[in-house]
This record gives C-alpha cells, structure tokens and sequence, in this order.
C-alpha cells in the first residue's frame, strides 16, 4: 500500500504531531453507519497501535491502518488539505474515499 500526503497536508500536520508526540492512524470507521461494510475513512490521533494495527510507510510520517480493514482501501492513495475547511481529502486515482476527513484526536481506542 502506498500512501502519499501532499506539501500541504504535511504542512498542516506536523506541527500537529510534533506537538502531541502521537501516530496518526486511518480509521475506517463504522459507527453509526449500520454494518461493518458500511464506514468513512477518518485520520485518528493516536497514543498506540491497536492489536488489528499495520504500520504503513509514508513521505510523511508512518501511518497506521486495521489490517481486517484494508479491503475498503486503494493500493494507492493521497492525503490532501480541503482548503478553507479544516479537514483532510482522502483519494485515489480510482476513487475519492472520503472528501472531508477529519483529525480526530482519541484518547482511548477500541480493540
């Protein structure tokens, strides 16, 4: 899997990292959306890896993915800045998986 963060969603989260000393993990999450098949692709600070954790190697920092998730995903995707918004795009060049991705920051995960 190869995932890429543009110049801008760098700038936007190193400080960010930096700052809180946390992983970033991409989330497929499905609460709220009825089933398991059914989420959204979200960016979750972290304090650790989960059990069902994989470390993927990015340009930016390592990130994060469930291994029993990565199914949901493109072999290939970028991370980009929504401008004006506050939050994160997450495509491919197939697809757009989620076009307003937010940073949560979870302070307890689930495993």
């Amino acid at each position: 899997m190869n995932i890429l963060w543009t110049d801008e969603a760098i700038a936007a989260l190193a400080p960010i990292v930096a700052k809180t000393g946390r992983r970033l993990k991409l989330k497929y999450d499905t609460d709220g959306c009825g089933c398991a098949v059914n989420g959204v692709p979200t960016l979750w600070l972290v304090d650790r890896a989960d059990k069902d954790d994989i470390v993927v190697e990015t340009n930016f920092v390592p990130v994060l993915l469930e291994k029993s998730r990565l199914v949901f995903y493109d072999e290939t995707m970028t991370i980009d800045v929504v401008k004006g918004s506050g939050c994160f795009q997450l495509k491919s060049p197939n697809q757009i998986l989620n076009p307003r991705m937010s940073l949560l920051e979870v302070s307890e995960q689930h495993e």
